[in-house]
């Protein structure tokens, strides 16, 4: 037989809250025993609560970190652009401006992304991916009902945030993504290593 116990914090909350209520009528259950029940599911709810606030806010704040960061990053790409249109330019000025990328030899063809992800919960994860000389990199994923892999997006910049819903509200799922560069639009290279995610409610 499977455990009367729910896997899931939320349905575990519910269970709980109902599991009390019968037994509090039950008058064979001793009052110490009763109220030990009582204070731990009162803590449980705290603690679920107090977790869901931290996972909120992370979400929030990660996602103010960015909109800052692609702010700044327009902003003196913009200014970049404006320099070097100016006739007086140099390439001396723009190294000692730091607005020269490095010379990147990195061999495309031979090589594989390296891919990591972090659930946000409730269906948001990020993936970072090394980029190198490419145009960015086509992102494939897979969940349940998933026959095969399928193409989620091609993205330029590091990190991509797949923002997609949960298939179940409430239930965990296991989401597999890989990535392959892409140059001139044609994928070149191997598929990263499977990278597989927990995603949380």
């Amino acid at each position: 037989m499977s455990d009367f116990v729910p896997t899931t914090d939320n349905d575990l909350l519910v269970w709980v809250d109902h599991f009390i209520a019968q037994i509090s009528v039950d008058n064979e259950i001793a009052v110490v025993d009763l109220t030990a029940l009582t204070a731990a599911k009162t803590d449980f709810h705290i603690k679920v609560d107090h977790l869901n606030d931290a996972a909120a806010q992370a979400k929030q704040a990660t996602a103010d970190k960015n909109d800052s960061r692609n702010h700044i990053v327009n902003l003196i790409r913009a200014e970049a652009r404006r320099i070097k249109a100016r006739s007086s330019y140099s390439d001396g000025q723009g190294a000692h401006l730091g607005i020269v990328g490095a010379r990147d030899s990195h061999d495309l063809s031979t090589s594989r992304p390296d891919l990591s992800g972090i659930d946000q919960t409730n269906g948001v994860v990020i993936l970072n991916f090394s980029k190198f000389n490419s145009d960015g990199v086509n992102i494939y994923s897979k969940r349940d009902g998933d026959a095969d892999w399928v193409l989620l997006n091609r993205a330029s910049i590091s990190p991509f945030i797949d923002t997609r819903p949960l298939l179940q509200v409430g239930k965990p799922e296991l989401r597999d993504y890989c990535v392959i560069y892409i140059l001139k639009d044609k994928e070149i290279g191997h598929y990263s290593d499977e990278v597989v995610i927990n995603c949380t409610p």
